[in-house]
């Protein structure tokens, strides 16, 4: 039983070293295939940000308009999405020099469907511009002030002047930033004042100028009005016209 055993085993050892070598071709192989996307410039109006976060959509509250909703943004692909309206309050007549402030801009939250949701949020007043161009060719914002204070019945509020202090971009674009002015003082003339500029190779995407931020958006624009300047008991009111164009900032 023992040879039978050893002999098997030698007839099945000797079997597998003479088989011979044979090659087999390999299964599979390699493709390739392609991948593309291309963008265009976009015309459709870009929604109003949370000036402290803005990735979020947002409706802001018009302080000036009884119905709290501010006026349309412009369309694009290079627009002006948003420019807060200014409310400094109501005032007692003084003779003394005074500086009045801004209150800070109103706006609500946008739910899943797009619609305002009840809870009213605080920031700073600011102004919002998009550059949906798909180019990087550059663009300027310039603001002016289209006359002095005046009142319904053509009472004029002489010297007052507006400050805006605490300028600063906000964004989530990841192109480079555009250039501001950290103060900006308006001419009740209406002469053009600089706000935001973007050289080539810059502010494409969603850009805001906020006047301070959450702590400071109180007290970041003011109303200097003199002391010796005649004030009526009645609202005065003035507007805001900014101006966006392609020219390239420098």
């Amino acid at each position: 039983m023992k040879k039978t055993t050893n002999l098997i085993m030698s007839t099945i050892a000797l079997s597998t070293f003479a088989l011979p070598s044979t090659a087999f071709a390999t299964d599979g192989g390699v493709y390739t295939s392609n991948g593309v996307v291309q963008f265009i410039p976009n015309t459709d109006p870009t929604t109003p940000v949370d000036p402290t976060n803005p990735v979020d959509p947002v409706a802001p509250v018009d302080p000036t308009n009884p119905g709290g909703d501010p006026d349309p943004g412009t369309n694009g692909p290079l627009s002006i999405d948003y420019a807060s309206s200014l409310d400094f309050g109501v005032q007692k007549i003084t003779s003394k020099d005074e500086t009045y402030f801004a209150a800070s801009q109103k706006y609500r939250a946008l739910d899943e469907h797009g619609n305002p949701m009840t809870d009213i949020k605080e920031g700073p007043n600011y102004v919002q511009v998009t550059d949906n161009r798909g180019t990087e060719t550059g663009w300027s914002l310039k603001v002016n002030q289209e006359g002095q204070f005046t009142s319904a019945s053509g009472k004029v509020l002489t010297g007052a002047t507006i400050r805006l202090r605490n300028g600063n971009v906000v964004t989530a674009s990841t192109s480079e930033e555009p250039d501001g002015e950290a103060t900006i003082v308006l001419d009740a003339a209406g002469a053009q004042s600089n706000v935001m500029a973007a050289s080539a190779g810059k502010g494409a995407g969603t850009y805001l100028f906020a006047w301070g931020n959450v702590a400071t958006a109180n007290a970041s624009i003011e109303l200097n009005v003199p002391g010796s300047t005649t004030k009526y008991a009645e609202q005065y009111a003035t507007k805001l016209t900014w101006t966006l164009s392609d020219t390239p900032g420098n």
